[in-house]
């Protein structure tokens, strides 16, 4: 029984330098959302943290900022939104899907 405790933490250690190594990487991905047609865009790493937003110049109209605005919102959530599933698939093929979904991964 001893042993197979010991075997059990040196797996949990594992995968915990694992997890680790991941999360890393994640903060270099570069992740993109985007809308109307591409004409705004947004870029997220893995670690869901926006980077970078795209606008297109025509997409630009003094007289409608909301609908710019819209879009602006759009493709910021797209962008987490791909961020946060691909960093949940990193995380599935480490762990297994034994890991419960923690808010931040």
């Amino acid at each position: 029984m001893k042993g197979g405790m010991g075997g059990l933490l040196k797996q949990a250690q594992k995968m915990q330098k694992e997890i680790e190594r991941i999360q890393n990487e994640l903060v270099n991905l570069r992740i993109e959302g985007a809308a109307g047609g591409g004409m705004v865009t947004a870029m997220a790493n893995g670690a869901q943290e926006l980077l970078e937003i795209r606008i297109d110049p025509e997409v630009v109209d003094p007289e409608d900022v909301e609908m710019l605005e819209d879009l602006v919102l759009a493709a910021v959530n797209q962008a987490l939104e791909n961020a946060k599933i691909r960093a949940e698939e990193e995380m599935a093929a480490v762990t297994g899907g034994m890991m419960p979904k923690i808010p931040g991964l």
